[in-house]
C-alpha cells in the first residue's frame, strides 16, 4: 500500500525485503544485487495484461529469473504474490499500461524500459492515470526528479512547477514562495522563510524541541505546518508568524516579518454556501446559529478581539459578516450579545456535507456495507498510524479533498471512505505509507453490547490445540474459531479454490497447520498474524483481527469503546465495560463523588482535590468493574483505600492504594474479570500530547439536566495546546506547564461536577494512553473555557517511585 517509488537501489530493495519478509533477507542480501537490481519494485500495484506467463515462484529471485528467461514474449515486468507464492511475467509496464491497485501484489519493472516519472490519480482501486512527457530523471539527471516533488528542470521563469494529476491541466507552476524574498502574505501561514528570532530579538527554539518550552506542535504530528528547524511559523491562526523562544523567561513570541509587496494568492469566493472549513466564504450572512447578530469585525465593542481586517488581510473581514479567519471549524463571528463573545454561523454547505463546527460527529463503532456513510471518530488506521487531515497535501499530495467530495465529510483527519472503496480508510501521517484502511469493524462484526460474561481467570494457552480466541506471538499456533477478516469479510475455506485459486496453504500441503475449515491461521508465520483467503472476489485474502493472549494489555478494553464525540454534560452514554480502568471513589456511605483510573494492579491515580474531605484513607472506599452509578452489577468489585499519596505541592494529583487483603485484584480474586477491569497505559515521560489530538473523559458526573444520568459517559475532543489555552479571552494564563487543557473551544463538551480525578484518555497504535486527571475549569461546557487536566506525563517518575517504595 506504499506510494509509487522512484528508482530506489538494490540495498534499499533489500532493507524493503528484510521488513516485509524477514525470513528472506538473507537470500536477498547475497542475490538481490544479480537478479533484482535491474528492477524496479512498487507495492501495492498490478497490471492486467495479455497476453502473459503464470508461474510458480517461491522467491521473488526465482520469479525474476523466470522473467529474464521468458520466451513467449519481451518480459519487461513481473508481478509476484508472495503469499500464493505466484509469478506472472509481462510484456507492459507503466508506461505502456494502466495500473491497478492490488495490496498482496507487488509490481517489479525493468530499469530503462520505463519513464520513471510517473503520475498517479487516486489509490482507490480506479486505475492510476500516467502522464507522458519528455522530462524525466534521465533526461534532466542533475533536477532531482525522483518523486513527484515540484522541480525547475528547464528554467521556467515561473518558477517550480510539476506534471498534474488533473487530466485537463497538464502541468502548473507550484505556489511557492521566492526565498530571496523574506516576507509574508497574508498573516503568515503559508510563510516558509528562515527568520528564526523574535521581534524582542529572542532566538527561537527548535520545533522538535522541548527545552525548554514543553509543547503540543510537534512536527511529525503536524507535517503541513511546515514546522522545521527553529523556524518562524503560524500553525495556529496567530496574526503573524511566531515561534517558541530558547529563553525560560519568555515562553513565545511574534517574529518581525515584513508584508510582501507581490499580491496575495487570490481565492474563488463562495458567495451562498461553505466547503470544508468555510475559509473561502465570502457571502453576507451576519447571524449565529442561535439568532444572535454578528458584530462588525472593525469594531471592539462588545468585545474587544485582534480579528481585524489589519491582522488578517486576506480574510474577507467586512462588515459583520461570518469568516473563518483563524482555520475555525467553519465560519463565525464575535456577537453583539456582550454575555456571547462569539458564535458560529448556520452557513449551508456547499453539498449535502454538514457544517463541521454545527454537527459533532456521533462515535459509530463500525460501518455499514463499504463504509461509505461511515461518520465515527475514528482517525487511526489498522497498524496504528495516525491519519493525515483530508485539507492538507502533507505528506502526501491527493485528490480527496472536501471540496472534490462534498458529500463524503471530510473532516479533519476522521477516517472515511469518499471514494467507494471497500471499507473507510485515510492517508496516512507517516511519509513511507500512503494510505490505509481504518482500525474499524463492520457493524456485523463487531462486539456484542451486551454485558460480557463473567470469567474469573484468563488462561494463557500452552497447548497449541488449545481452540482460544487469542493469539500468542505470531499466531502460528492459533487454532479458535474466528473466520473473518478484520474488515469483516467472511473467509473462503483452505480446502476450497473458489472463489480463488491457490496452491501454497491447503490440508494436505500443510497437515499440522489447522487449516481443516475456514478459520484464520498462520501457516507461513506472518510476522502481521492470522490471515486468510476471502469470499470477495475483489480481494483473495486479508488479516483477522485476532487479540494477544500474552497475558493483560493495558488500554486494550475487549468492549470496544463508543469514542463518542458527544458530551458529558448532555450525554453519550457508553458501552458496558468499554472503559474498564474508570473507578468510582465514594464515600464510606457509597456516595460517589469523583472518578479515578486504575492505572496498576493496586493502584488508582485521581486528584489530590477529590481527596479534602479527608487525610484517611478509611474515609473513602473504591468501586471497580461497573457502569451504572447504583453499582448493581454482579461484576461489582468494592476496595477500601490502604495509602493516599499526594503529588508534589501545587499540583492535582493523588494516588490510592487499594487494599485487595493479599490478592491482586487483577488476577488472584475470584471474581474480577478481565472484560470489567482493566489498566490504563501510563504515558511515555514528559511526552506531550500534540496539538489537536483527540483525546477522550468518562464519568458519572453532572449532566444538568440533560439525560443519561446514573450511566457512565464519555465524550471526545481534541487537546488545545497551552499556548492557545492561555490566550486572554480563553483561560488567561492560568494553565501551568503540568497542566493540559482540552475541549471544543466553542463550548457544548467538556467534564463536570463529580467527573474530576477521572481519565483523560488518548488512542494510539491501537491503546488508550492515561494523558490527563481531570482537574478544572471554569463551569461546564462553557465556551471560550475548555477543561483543565494534570498532565500525567510530568508525574511518570513520581508514579513509579511512590508504587515502588509503597
Amino acid at each position: 500500500m506504499n506510494q509509487f517509488k522512484p528508482i530506489i537501489n538494490s540495498i534499499y530493495l533489500c532493507m524493503t525485503d528484510m521488513i516485509m519478509f524477514p525470513s528472506d533477507f538473507l537470500r536477498c542480501h547475497s542475490q538481490s544485487t544479480d537478479v533484482l537490481e535491474a528492477y524496479i519494485k512498487t507495492d501495492g500495484a498490478w497490471i492486467v495484461k495479455l497476453p502473459k506467463s503464470q508461474y510458480t515462484a517461491k522467491t521473488v529471485e526465482d520469479c525474476a529469473v523466470k522473467c529474464n528467461k521468458e520466451t513467449s514474449f519481451t518480459c519487461r515486468s513481473f508481478l509476484y504474490i508472495e503469499k500464493d507464492q505466484d509469478c506472472v511475467t509481462l510484456p507492459a509496464n507503466s508506461k505502456t499500461d494502466q495500473i491497478l491497485r492490488r495490496m498482496s501484489a507487488a509490481l517489479y519493472e525493468k530499469r530503462g524500459k520505463i519513464l520513471y516519472y510517473r503520475k498517479y490519480k487516486n489509490y482507490s482501486g480506479q486505475l492510476i492515470n500516467v502522464t507522458f512527457h519528455s522530462i524525466t530523471p534521465k533526461t534532466h539527471p542533475k533536477a532531482d526528479l525522483e518523486s513527484n516533488f515540484c522541480r525547475n528542470p528547464d528554467g521556467d521563469q515561473g518558477g517550480p512547477w510539476c506534471y498534474t494529476t488533473d487530466a485537463g491541466k497538464r502541468w502548473e507552476n507550484c505556489d511557492i514562495q521566492d526565498c530571496a524574498e523574506e516576507c509574508m502574505q497574508c498573516s503568515g501561514e503559508n510563510y516558509r522563510g528562515k527568520i528564526s528570532t523574535t521581534a524582542s530579538g529572542f532566538t527561537c527554539q527548535r520545533w522538535d524541541s522541548q527545552k525548554p518550552q514543553n509543547h503540543g506542535y510537534i512536527p511529525s504530528a503536524l507535517p503541513d505546518k511546515y514546522l522545521e528547524e527553529n523556524y518562524c511559523r503560524n500553525p495556529d491562526g496567530e496574526p503573524k508568524p511566531w515561534c517558541f523562544t530558547t529563553s525560560p523567561s519568555k515562553r513565545w513570541e511574534s517574529c518581525n516579518i515584513p508584508r510582501c509587496t507581490t499580491e496575495p494568492p487570490t481565492i474563488v469566493p463562495e458567495l451562498t454556501c461553505a466547503s470544508g472549513e468555510g475559509s473561502s466564504y465570502r457571502g453576507t450572512i451576519a447571524v449565529t446559529v442561535s439568532g444572535k447578530t454578528c458584530q462588525e469585525w472593525s469594531s471592539q465593542i462588545p468585545h474587544k478581539h485582534a480579528r481585524t481586517s489589519e491582522n488578517y488581510p486576506c480574510k474577507g473581514l467586512d462588515k459583520n459578516y461570518c469568516r473563518n479567519p483563524d482555520n475555525e471549524r467553519s465560519p463565525w463571528c464575535y456577537t453583539t450579545d456582550p454575555e456571547t463573545r462569539w458564535e458560529y454561523c448556520n452557513v449551508p454547505s456547499c453539498g449535502d456535507q454538514p457544517r463541521p463546527g454545527l454537527l459533532i460527529p456521533v462515535g459509530e463503532e463500525c460501518y455499514e456495507g463499504d463504509g461509505s456513510s461511515y461518520r465515527g471518530a475514528m482517525s487511526e488506521t489498522v497498524s496504528g498510524k495516525k491519519c493525515q487531515f483530508w485539507t492538507s497535501m502533507e505528506p502526501h499530495r491527493h485528490s480527496k479533498t472536501p471540496q472534490s467530495f462534498p458529500k463524503a465529510d471530510l473532516r479533519r483527519n476522521l477516517c472515511r471512505n469518499p471514494d467507494g472503496d471497500r471499507a473507510p480508510w485515510c492517508y496516512t501521517t507517516d511519509p513511507s505509507v500512503r494510505w490505509e484502511y481504518c482500525n474499524i469493524e463492520r457493524c456485523d462484526n463487531k462486539h456484542s453490547t451486551q454485558e460480557p460474561p463473567i470469567k474469573p481467570t484468563k488462561v494463557v494457552p500452552t497447548d497449541t490445540s488449545q481452540e482460544t480466541d487469542c493469539k500468542i506471538g505470531n499466531g502460528a499456533s492459533y487454532r479458535g474459531p474466528t473466520s473473518t477478516t478484520l474488515t469483516g469479510v467472511t473467509c473462503q475455506a483452505w480446502s476450497s479454490m473458489t472463489p480463488h485459486q491457490h496452491a501454497s496453504f491447503t490440508p494436505e500441503s500443510h497437515p499440522d497447520k489447522g487449516l481443516e475449515s475456514n478459520q484464520c491461521r498462520n501457516p507461513d508465520s506472518d510476522v502481521n498474524g492470522p490471515w486468510c483467503y476471502t469470499t470477495d472476489r475483489n480481494k483473495k485474502w486479508d488479516y483477522c483481527q485476532i487479540p494477544d493472549c500474552d497475558g493483560l494489555k493495558c488500554g486494550q478494553p475487549a468492549v470496544k469503546p463508543k469514542r463518542c464525540f458527544g458530551r458529558i454534560v448532555g450525554g453519550c452514554i457508553s458501552k458496558a465495560h468499554s472503559w474498564p480502568w474508570q473507578i468510582s471513589l465514594r464515600t464510606r456511605s457509597r456516595i460517589h463523588f469523583c472518578g479515578g483510573t486504575l492505572i496498576d494492579a493496586q493502584w488508582v491515580l485521581t486528584a489530590a482535590h477529590c481527596l479534602e474531605r479527608s487525610e484517611s484513607p478509611s474515609a473513602y472506599k473504591i468501586v471497580l468493574g461497573i457502569h451504572t452509578e447504583r453499582a448493581t452489577e454482579a461484576s461489582k468489585q468494592d476496595r477500601d483505600v490502604s495509602k493516599i499519596i499526594k503529588g508534589p505541592d501545587g499540583t492535582d494529583i493523588a494516588l490510592l492504594k487499594l487494599d485487595s487483603e493479599g490478592c491482586n485484584i487483577l488476577e488472584d480474586s475470584p471474581v474480577l474479570t478481565f472484560e470489567t477491569v482493566l489498566p490504563a497505559c501510563l504515558p511515555e515521560k514528559d511526552y506531550i500530547v500534540p496539538s489537536n489530538t483527540e483525546c477522550y473523559v468518562t464519568g458519572w458526573g453532572e449532566t444538568q439536566g440533560t439525560g443519561g444520568e446514573g450511566f457512565l459517559k464519555e465524550t471526545g475532543f481534541p487537546v488545545i495546546e497551552n499556548k492557545v489555552c492561555n490566550r486572554a479571552s480563553f483561560l488567561n494564563g492560568r494553565v501551568k506547564e503540568h497542566e493540559m487543557c482540552a475541549g471544543n473551544i466553542e463550548g457544548g463538551t467538556d467534564s463536570c461536577q463529580g467527573d474530576s480525578g477521572g481519565p483523560l484518555v488518548c488512542y494510539s497504535q491501537n491503546t488508550f494512553v492515561l494523558q490527563g486527571v481531570t482537574s478544572w475549569g471554569l463551569g461546564c461546557a462553557n465556551a471560550m473555557k475548555p477543561g483543565v487536566y494534570t498532565r500525567v506525563s510530568k508525574f511518570v517518575s513520581w508514579i513509579e517511585r511512590s508504587i515502588k517504595e509503597n
